[in-house]
């Protein structure tokens, strides 16, 4: 079955960061921007790796789209694995119906990379920043999975 090919990322990457010798490849520095108009969202990071520090814009066709771009884009200068990293599939699932706008949401994105699929999951009050969250996760598994074959 397909779905026994997926890795659960979220709880592999839990593992690694409870152990004292890992160190994560990039780090975000403060926390993103986002500027959604509701036609063309624009995201902003700001990344620290390999002692260097990047600063990106990007847009997308929605917040989440915006995100995964400018996090992709400011990865691949020091990590160009992460090209191939795609994302195939994301949902969300909302937390305490009856909250309305205020509930939980739990996030779930299915990456791949023509080799390997992976998915991460994150949960927040802002389904913006569980989206996020997920995203630095499942690009940090799939530099982490590239590393670990010898890609870089």
């Amino acid at each position: 079955m397909a779905e026994e090919k997926v890795k659960d990322a979220t709880k592999y990457l839990n593992v690694l960061r409870s152990m004292s010798g890992y160190k994560p490849h990039f780090e975000v520095i403060g926390n993103y921007r986002l500027i959604d108009d509701g036609v063309c969202p624009e995201a902003t990071i700001m990344l620290r790796a390999n002692g260097k520090e990047m600063h990106e814009a990007d847009t997308g066709v929605g917040p989440v789209d915006a995100l995964a771009k400018v996090l992709k884009k400011s990865l691949k200068s020091i990590f160009p694995e992460i090209d191939d990293v795609k994302l195939i599939d994301f949902s969300s699932r909302i937390f305490a119906p009856g909250a309305g706008t205020a509930a939980g949401v739990e996030v779930e994105i299915l990456f791949g990379n023509g080799q390997e699929a992976w998915k991460v999951k994150s949960f927040s009050e802002n389904i913006c920043k569980a989206s996020f969250l997920a995203l630095v996760d499942g690009f940090e598994y799939g530099i982490y999975i590239s590393k670990k074959r010898g890609g870089g």
